[in-house]
Order: C-alpha cells, then sequence, then structure tokens
C-alpha cells in the first residue's frame, strides 16, 4: 500500500536543517567536529566515520540495508521545490532532503518513493540534475541498524536502473560522498548522510 505522507513536522524539519548545514560542513572537511548547537538540536549527534575505501571499479555490488521490523509500507511524498530552494521531508522513513538556492534554475515538482522492504527510495523526474549539491539524511533508526553497533562501512549508492531488484548482492553505478553520523553518549550510529547532484534511484548499504 502507497501512503502519501503530508508536510507538517516542524520538528523534523528543523532536525533537517541542522543536520543538513552540520553535515555539508562534514563532507567537506571530513575531520571536522558538529558545532554544538547542531549536536544539541539533533539529539546530540556528533561527527563520525566518514567514508573510505570504496569498493574497486567493475565491482561494485552491495548489500542494500533493510528497514526496521515496524516500517511495512510504500511512502511516496511530492513537493514543488523552486530556485531558493526548500525541503522534503519522509517522517515515516527519517529522510530529509535539502536543496539549497540555487538548486533548480526553474520550479520542479520532485517525488520520492521509498522501497517496501529496504532502505532505498526512487527519486523522480528520472534524469533531474541539479546545480548545487542537494543533501540526503536517512535517520538510521528507522533502519535494521537500530540501536546496534556498526560493523561494516555505509556507503549512499545510486542505482542506475530503477527496476533493479533489491535482495542479495545489488550492482550500483556509483557511490556518493558521505558520512555517518554517531551519538556522543551511546557511540551507536544516529543518521547517514550524502550528497547528489541528480535525480534516479538510491539505497544505503553496506559492503
Amino acid at each position: 500500500m502507497i501512503r502519501p505522507i503530508p508536510f507538517r513536522s516542524l520538528g523534523l524539519l528543523l532536525c533537517a536543517a541542522l543536520l543538513s548545514s552540520c553535515s555539508d560542513s562534514a563532507l567537506r572537511n571530513p575531520t571536522a567536529p558538529l558545532d554544538p548547537a547542531s549536536a544539541q538540536a539533533t539529539a546530540s549527534l556528533k561527527g563520525g566515520d566518514v567514508t573510505g575505501a570504496l569498493p574497486a571499479k567493475g565491482s561494485l555490488e552491495l548489500r542494500a540495508l533493510w528497514w526496521n521490523k515496524k516500517h511495512k509500507d510504500v511512502i511516496r511524498v511530492a513537493k514543488t521545490i523552486d530556485p531558493l530552494g526548500g525541503t522534503i521531508t519522509m517522517p515515516a522513513t527519517g529522510l530529509t532532503i535539502v536543496f539549497p538556492e540555487g538548486a533548480l534554475s526553474a520550479p520542479l515538482t520532485i517525488t520520492v518513493t521509498s522501497d517496501e522492504k529496504y532502505v532505498a527510495y526512487k527519486m523522480e523526474p528520472s534524469g533531474t540534475r541539479f546545480l548545487k549539491d542537494v543533501t540526503v539524511t536517512q535517520l538510521l533508526g528507522f533502519t535494521e541498524l537500530a540501536g546496534s553497533a556498526l560493523r561494516t562501512q555505509l556507503f549512499a549508492a545510486y542505482i542506475a536502473d530503477d527496476n533493479t531488484k533489491l535482495s542479495g548482492k545489488v550492482p550500483v553505478l556509483e557511490i556518493e560522498p558521505s558520512r555517518t553520523i554517531f551519538s556522543p553518549l551511546t557511540g551507536l550510529p544516529e543518521a547517514h548522510v550524502w550528497v547528489i547532484r541528480h535525480f534516479s534511484r538510491y539505497m544505503l548499504a553496506s559492503g
């Protein structure tokens, strides 16, 4: 069942904006810690491991993460983003996409659809390219990693074919620059943040 979600979660929007600002700095400067204000406002998140060694070219096959047991439905959201920028949130899956000013040259209605089983999204219109980096944040409490230590490195992977099945090892076209954010209190992974410049299908994966 596909369930549309309205954009009315102010708390998630505020968290998304702060995560976006601090994660953008972290992606450009991997060793920089999150500033205290951002950390406090985002449940005391702080900078964690940066995506390091990538799979060798020609062998880009990764395992898509599962949603946690509470997630059952396909979720779809749609919103028009204009040249001034904007934010799309999906509270039911913990996803936030932040479009900076100037990322688009004209208003565009963007649709994001979650996968039913895996931490993956179809972002449309497919083929859309952005003039500036768009920041994507996935809260890990909605995934199989909820409350667990991170045992393998996480990747934000671009899948060229929207019809590719996500079971087992999945062939991916490219790996996006990304960073995992950990809680300073528990040391557990809290979120994964990555940047994109084009739309199609993305998944959060492990090696």
